[in-house]
């Protein structure tokens, strides 16, 4: 499964699960600390059960995507070829992807940033890439146990996540010391725990999993114990708090990060405190006219305005659940997420130009973005910007089984 899939994991598992629930557990059967709706995916199952044909092309991208994940994995940090400084390999090691040897420099030392373009480099011995696989193959495998029934589809995943972060023969240490290390000038920095943030959707996951006996309860024990443990390092580290710090994207996907694993430990205070302060983060990276001026800097600038937005829509999930409502706040000079949204929104017109930076243009990826829009704030004025956006992205994105499914029926 693709990075782009990932980073909208979370709502691919609100648009799924329901789905699920049509061949396993109801909704009364599933814990009551998801960060999905369980009401709107019992709306989506039955839309499956009625044999709603709009759905079948995210159907059909699901069983796909599952075959692959069968046969992925298992993946361990143990599996790197290069060693951490520690010594350790169960310690999480990984490059800075935009930073490249110093082509005036005999050694290449120390590094030079090229924003936005990938060092292959970065992709190679490191644990990047398979935290990213593996999460990707245990949401899928999660979602189509809860749509299956089968057991071996939870066998997997749970195995999965097992060798990744449970057994302490191969397990993760709870800690991203040694993120995005930049070659001749340091050995990790905080911006490497930007690459955990698709632990959300892992742990959505986990939820789906309780309901197999794959998934036992030493296994749901010891998830939470490395949960708290990571959740610890991340507020009380150098590290962490440094990421806390950030004013852009890093930032918000900091905050959804401690938001969703406080949630899964039980620290509801937390999570709430969490978001309740992330309105001032809000302040402070959107502008009154939606504009974000951080990500705007950037290379990559729609691009990273998405994923900025998506970070905040992960953040107002997790804020129902615990009673702070994002998706409805405004400062008082107009700043909020809806203003941001409407802001990138029209550039689903194909006729629209982006006129900032941007390395590759793709407004496919506002899919994952206004999809949700229109159930958060409805189909006025959202369903038009679904009408310019290309229909099979929308008809095969998983979103469409919970949020879509009427373009690709018309």
């Amino acid at each position: 499964m693709t990075d782009r899939f990932r980073t909208t994991a979370l709502f691919v598992l609100q648009a799924l699960a329901g789905f699920f629930l049509a061949c396993s557990a109801s909704a009364a059967d599933l814990p009551a600390d998801f960060v999905i709706d369980l009401e709107r995916l019992a709306r989506t199952k039955a839309r499956i059960e009625a044999g709603d044909e709009a759905l079948r092309p995210a159907v059909a991208r699901l069983k796909q995507e599952t075959a692959e994940a069968l046969r992925a994995g298992p993946f361990s940090v143990l599996d790197k070829t290069r060693v951490p400084p520690s010594g350790d390999k169960h310690d999480y090691l990984s490059l800075g992807p935009y930073w490249w040897p110093d082509p005036a420099k005999p050694d290449g030392l120390p590094y030079i940033r090229r924003d936005g373009e990938v060092n292959p480099e970065s992709e190679v011995g490191t644990d990047r890439g398979p935290l990213s696989r593996m999460a990707s193959a245990v949401e899928t495998l999660a979602l189509h146990y809860h749509l299956s029934g089968d057991e071996a589809a939870a066998e997997h995943a749970a195995r999965l996540l097992r060798v990744w972060l449970l057994d302490p023969a191969t397990r993760m240490n709870p800690h991203l010391n040694f993120g995005q290390g930049i070659p001749g000038r340091t050995t990790g920095r905080a911006e490497g725990i930007i690459e955990t943030q698709c632990l959300p959707g892992v742990l959505d996951a986990v939820r789906l999993l309780r309901t197999s006996p794959a998934w036992t309860a030493d296994d749901q024990a010891a998830m939470v114990v490395w949960c708290a443990a990571y959740l610890d390092w991340l507020r009380t580290s150098e590290i962490g708090r440094r990421e806390a710090a950030a004013r852009n994207n890093h930032g918000t996907w900091y905050d959804a990060q401690v938001a969703a694993l406080a949630v899964f430990v039980g620290r509801e205070d937390l999570a709430r405190q969490t978001i309740e302060a992330a309105r001032r983060r809000l302040a402070e990276q959107i502008e009154p006219v939606g504009r974000q001026p951080l990500e705007l800097a950037r290379t990559k600038s729609f691009g990273y305005s998405l994923f900025n937005l998506r970070g905040w829509f992960v953040l107002a999930a997790l804020g129902e659940r615990v009673g702070v409502d994002l998706w409805h706040y405004g400062t008082a000079d107009g700043r909020s997420l809806r203003k941001a949204l409407d802001f990138v929104a029209p550039y689903a017109d194909p006729q629209k130009r982006w006129p900032y930076p941007e390395l590759k243009f793709n407004r496919s990826g506002l899919v994952a973005i206004v999809i949700p829009a229109v159930a958060a704030y409805g189909e006025e004025p959202y369903g038009k910007y679904l009408d310019q956006l290309p229909r099979d992205e929308i008809a095969a994105n998983r979103g469409n089984l919970l949020y879509g499914g009427r373009l690709a029926a018309e």
